[in-house]
């Protein structure tokens, strides 16, 4: 280092006499916020033993393959289901119920089923003829069909042992639901538009249809998954081919970055128009193309959802309204470009040093794969653990009897061994009935609370990964800074060692700032499934409260988001806890909000402009390509369901690749912004405090500080 070097700044920013050997402030440290990082430790473990519990109670198969109201499977080979692919719903209009979205289970007796019903027919009518009930038969409770007893209508029906009804219903995923035809804009099952509901009532059939919906929510869910599996099954190849294409474009764009700074952000500006004004001339021709054809002018509102896309692009509205917005995209880049034409060539410059700084820390473009590696881990954990205890709910029976008064009512059963319990001898007419779905185990009542401890560890894990990722690569940078003679004062592997330290020493501190995060985004879950909820509603206070509340934790959140990353850039170059990082780290960017505002912000702007040139040209490509119109590749494309699913999984995996790349690039600038708004205050430049800053950088920074108005620096 400098010989002529009299002071430098530890760890909490005090002066103190020189000392040859200090290579910088992040080196002087020791652990912070111990207690969060027990917090952590101690989280995790509970985390752990959730996903042990909820493993050894649920079963996922149950969201794929129909289960009967006793857990057991329908077509399963091996088992007295065998040969009863179908699940069959005694009361179709229970589905209609709430409880059928937050319990994943309609709530009536399901029994698998040979065949699906084909006609109308009640349990009364069928009663009076033989023919009838041995086919109604089919549709009972095994006990019932099996046994020889004959009961009184009235008694089969009370007991539960046959449906009240039977109406035409279709196998739809292996579920039977009413056959619901439209004639003439009337919604009619079986031909009939009114059914009776076996016990003397006249019901319409928009109740069947109401409930065959909320059945149906799940269904179609799956359905639509499996046809998107399928396009995987025959595209993975060709997305892994556009994923290393967009890879490629990201890397050799930050390779010729590194070298050429100054010509690559002006071509990637000028390709980002280019790209952008191709898309409003693709845009116009299609529009132009649909006119006159039949159907194309049909609006979006009246056509409503398709889970086909294809439908919209038929559409001239669909081709107009992405004109429009490529219009206005194309009009903002272009107004932000006549105006800070002249901040953009300061943040060139910035660019550049921080090319130099990536150049000495090659491996930094790496880390973003190991971030990605942690948040996938997150992503599988907490999506296995999801549906293991989504999958707990167990059908429960409990003893129910109309007749004489018994002390054994509303106690819990189990119909295969109830005729041999006790219950039988002191209550002779008392039933074993199913009642339904859920547990009475106290881990089946803390099983919303499981879900919502899953998804704040979830939270918690991804936000802590993402943070020990900005400190290890703020650190590696904050290391180049700091350091006099660049690059013999950098330590040999700077990477690996602000890792270790991140881990070492700042665990806690990470797990500070990621669980204030977690907290935030848990009350946005929660706020938008009660918005949810409250959409049915009329009361008009409590939608404007839950549009505000929705607002304020937004901007909560991008806060938070803005806050931490700069502590975190201060706990990479002092070592402090995480409040004093960020109180110094608001306080310091509020002192040079100018410059926050001209510079740091301009080069985001640049770098967005970077992804969306990846995105937009990796996107074209695998647009024509899997809509069959490169020639060359004509018959190479294969045939899709929807076309839309490898396309837009191509740009948003293009998106995160570029993101990942352009990332280690904006944490780079970030953090010698910061780190010279932190030198330009405690130095002078003078031989006693000089600068730690490159000259080029001084030269960039004090240029656009003295056009900010700001020609003096600031002395502590």
């Amino acid at each position: 280092m400098g010989g002529d070097r009299q002071h430098y700044y530890g760890q909490h920013g005090t002066p103190q006499k020189y000392d040859p050997t200090f290579k910088g402030p992040i080196y002087n440290r020791g652990c912070t916020d111990v207690i969060c990082c027990v917090a952590l430790f101690i989280a995790i473990v509970g985390y752990v033993a959730v996903g042990i519990i909820a493993w050894t109670h649920g079963d996922p198969r149950k969201v794929i393959y129909p289960t009967d109201s006793r857990g057991q499977f329908c077509g399963q080979k091996g088992t007295p289901n065998e040969n009863k692919p179908f699940l069959f719903y005694f009361n179709i209009l229970k589905c209609a119920s709430p409880l059928v979205l937050l319990e994943f289970q309609c709530p009536t007796t399901q029994i698998c089923v040979e065949k699906c019903p084909s006609r109308y027919l009640t349990y009364l009518l069928a009663s009076t003829r033989p023919q009838d009930l041995d086919y109604y038969k089919n549709f009972c409770v095994p006990e019932f069909s099996q046994s020889k007893t004959r009961k009184s209508p009235a008694e089969v029906l009370r007991d539960g042992d046959c449906p009240a009804v039977l109406t035409p219903s279709k196998p739809l995923a292996r579920r039977c639901l009413p056959a619901v035809e439209t004639h003439k804009g009337v919604i009619t099952v079986g031909n009939e538009t009114t059914f009776d509901d076996g016990r003397g009532q006249k019901r319409n059939v928009s109740e069947l249809v109401e409930g065959a919906k909320k059945a149906n929510v799940v269904l179609e869910a799956r359905q639509l998954a499996m046809r998107v599996f399928e396009d995987y099954t025959v595209s993975w190849y060709w997305i892994l081919i556009g994923l290393v294409i967009a890879m490629a474009l990201s890397l050799i764009f930050i390779i010729l970055l590194r070298f050429l700074a100054g010509i690559m952000i002006w071509i990637m500006i000028v390709m980002v128009i280019l790209v952008l004004g191709y898309g409003i001339f693709h845009c116009y021709m299609e529009y132009a193309r649909l006119r006159g054809e039949a159907g194309s002018d049909v609006s979006i509102v009246d056509l409503g959802f398709q889970t086909d896309f294809r439908v919209y692009l038929h559409l001239r509205q669909t081709w107009l309204a992405f004109m429009i917005i490529l219009c206005v995209l194309e009009l903002i880049i272009i107004l932000l470009l006549i105006f800070l034409r002249k901040r953009i060539l300061i943040a060139i410059a910035l660019i550049k040093e921080a090319s130099r700084a990536v150049g000495y820390v090659m491996t930094s473009l790496l880390y973003p794969l190991f971030t990605f590696f942690l948040l996938c881990l997150c992503i599988a954990y907490w999506a296995s653990t999801a549906v293991f205890l989504s999958t707990s709910n167990e059908a429960v029976y409990k003893v129910f009897n109309n007749t004489a008064p018994c002390s054994a009512v509303g106690q819990t059963c189990n119909p295969e061994t109830f005729q041999t319990s006790n219950v039988t001898k002191l209550c002779p007419d008392a039933r074993c009935q199913f009642a339904f779905y859920g547990g009475e185990t106290g881990y089946h009542r803390a099983l919303l609370g499981l879900q919502i401890y899953n998804v704040f560890m979830f939270f918690w894990l991804a936000n802590f990964a993402l943070a020990l990722g900005q400190v290890t690569l703020a650190g590696a940078f904050a290391s180049y800074y700091w350091a006099i003679n660049k690059p013999d004062d950098l330590p040999a592997f700077p990477l690996f060692s602000s890792f270790g330290r991140a881990l070492r020493y700042h665990t806690g501190s990470l797990a500070f700032g990621s669980l204030l995060l977690a907290i935030v985004q848990v009350i946005r879950v929660i706020l938008e499934y009660l918005d949810q909820r409250l959409k049915a509603a009329e009361n008009r206070f409590a939608k404007f409260l839950m549009t505000c509340l929705k607002c304020c934790f937004w901007c909560l959140e991008k806060f938070l988001k803005f806050l931490n990353r700069n502590a975190y850039i201060m706990i990479a170059i002092y070592g402090t806890n995480f409040c004093t990082s960020a109180k110094n780290a608001f306080f310091l960017l509020m002192r040079n909000i100018i410059r926050v505002a001209v510079l740091d912000k301009v080069t985001d702007f640049l770098f967005l402009l970077g992804k969306l040139l990846v995105v937009g040209s990796v996107g074209i490509l695998a647009f024509f390509f899997f809509t069959h119109r490169i020639k060359i590749v004509q018959d190479t494309a294969p045939s899709l369901n929807y076309y839309w699913v490898p396309i837009l999984t191509v740009i948003i995996g293009s998106y995160l690749i570029a993101h990942g790349f352009f990332s280690v690039y904006g944490m780079c600038v970030d953090t010698l912004f910061l780190c010279f708004c932190e030198d330009l205050e405690r130095n002078d430049g003078s031989p006693e405090r000089p600068y730690f800053m490159s000259p080029e950088l001084r030269d960039i920074l004090l240029k656009g500080n003295a056009e900010a108005g700001k020609s003096e620096p600031q002395e502590e």
